[in-house]
């Protein structure tokens, strides 16, 4: 700013009125001073500034599991939209479904003062950003509660879609219905699953032990459980698929080995409605759920108090031809 100031010919205050858009500088003295500052190549550090002043650094940062992951992908655009709107910066980060990964992105986004977060929770307890909340960053949960932790957060209907999905399937004629989750220690997998289960308890269905299988999404592995679920005296004729990659995985399973069930995935895909038999899905919105996140942590960090509040977003059933492949 000194090397500004000395181009221009005036004061280090003046480039300061210049620089922050105040009044006090003439036409001319101002048009001199920003043709130095381009000259020079300046830039106002704008961190350092909010530093001196004990101010806001119009910023947040958003934890996701993954951000190359389409779901994420959508919930984090509508986040940094708002964001925009509000004037803030995004910052954006993946946890890839490690408690210690998000404990270290989470608490450097909060050294860099960031005035509000937004996470979708992977640890099994976030009391340890408690501090963080009591010394004024704002903090919302979204798409999974944070344990330990008094914010706002925002639902997806998890067990209400899946209750959905396999209702859908029942209507078709299906009693043997498999259930295909990610790790139950999920919120959302964990949710999902109690959704088929009181599904098919309101049917009148029980649920064979060989019926469900839960864990992290792996082809081989999903493979070998579709062999054991679609053979033998208890083999299943539908199945419900408890995300996107579960969904695909599944498919692609079917496919190559000439298998066939009726399949309603939760979550929606890219593509999924142009496959030879159209996918029969229980959409979220993930659209919705980063707004109303992003909204809630704004309002927040402009002070609005009041009770915490849990929100949650309703899912759609999308019949497109999967999931209306009847019982044989």
């Amino acid at each position: 700013m000194k090397d500004v100031a000395t181009a221009a010919g005036v004061g280090l205050k003046t480039v300061s009125r210049v620089v922050n858009d105040e009044a006090g500088v003439t036409a001319a003295t101002a048009a001199r001073v920003r043709e130095a500052i381009e000259q020079l190549g300046f830039r106002r550090n704008d961190g350092a500034r909010m530093l001196r002043q004990g101010s806001r650094t119009s910023s947040v940062g958003l934890v996701l599991e993954d951000l190359a992951d389409p779901f994420y992908a959508q919930l984090s655009r509508a986040v940094e939209e708002v964001a925009r709107s509000q004037g803030s910066l995004m910052l954006a980060g993946s946890s890839d479904e490690d408690p210690g990964r998000e404990r270290e992105l989470t608490l450097d986004f909060c050294a860099r003062r960031v005035d509000g977060l937004i996470i979708v929770p992977t640890a099994a307890d976030h009391a340890w950003l408690a501090p963080e909340l009591a010394a004024g960053t704002a903090m919302v949960s979204v798409d999974r509660p944070a344990t330990g932790l008094d914010v706002d957060t925002v639902l997806s209907d998890n067990l209400g879609g899946t209750v959905t999905g396999v209702d859908h399937l029942i209507r078709q004629g299906h009693r043997r219905i498999g259930f295909l989750g990610d790790s139950p220690d999920i919120y959302t997998a964990s949710e999902r699953l109690s959704g088929y289960r009181q599904a098919m308890a309101k049917a009148g269905y029980g649920v064979r032990e060989g019926w469900v299988e839960m864990g992290k999404p792996d082809p081989v592995g999903i493979s070998l459980t579709l062999d054991r679920m679609l053979s033998g005296p208890d083999a299943v004729s539908a199945l419900m698929c408890g995300n996107s990659r579960i969904t695909v995985a599944v498919l692609r399973a079917l496919a190559a080995g000439d298998r066939r069930a009726a399949v309603v995935g939760f979550d929606d895909f890219e593509l999924a409605d142009m496959l030879p038999t159209p996918v029969t899905v229980v959409a979220q919105d993930p659209v919705l759920l980063g707004r109303m996140a992003a909204e809630l942590l704004f309002r927040r960090m402009r002070g609005e108090r009041g009770k915490v509040q849990r929100l949650q977003v309703p899912t759609r059933l999308i019949p497109r031809g999967s999931g209306e492949i009847a019982d044989r």
